[in-house]
């Protein structure tokens, strides 16, 4: 994908090596995707959507797409993402908006702007036959 996936997979590549005394090698860094991938895209995806950090991934005109959709929402925009970065699903968020007493529909219309379905799709853990996804590209 970019030098940011690289540079995460390759920092834990290097951490587990230190732990087992000897390089681990490519097999730490499919270790990473498979462990850490999704909420790598996640977390990308979600500082794109908030206009927070642009990922060149993601379509230009999405940057910052939740603060324009939802202008007077700043402080539940703050709430969901940063529930959906700490890994909460799309049920969970409902439950805790019923309740929180959030604004339940303005909670849902902000889960499907952001579309998580959508980004496992487009993004997914790159696999042994299509590593580009991990490097500069």
């Amino acid at each position: 994908m970019n030098d940011d996936a690289r540079e995460e997979a390759e920092r834990f590549r290097w951490i587990e090596s230190e732990k087992a005394g000897y390089d681990l090698g490519e097999a730490a860094i499919q270790q990473w995707v498979a462990r850490h991938w999704p909420a790598f895209v996640r977390g990308r995806a979600l500082a794109h959507l908030t206009g927070r950090r642009f990922w060149l991934s993601m379509p230009r005109e999405d940057f910052g797409a939740l603060s324009r959709q939802f202008p007077h929402d700043r402080e539940l925009i703050d709430e969901v993402t940063a529930r959906l970065v700490d890994g909460a699903d799309n049920l969970t968020l409902i439950q805790w908006a019923a309740d929180t007493n959030r604004p339940l529909d303005r909670v849902c219309d902000i889960l499907q702007r952001i579309d998580l379905n959508a980004l496992r799709q487009r993004f997914p853990p790159p696999d042994d036959a299509d590593p580009p996804h991990i490097v500069q590209g």
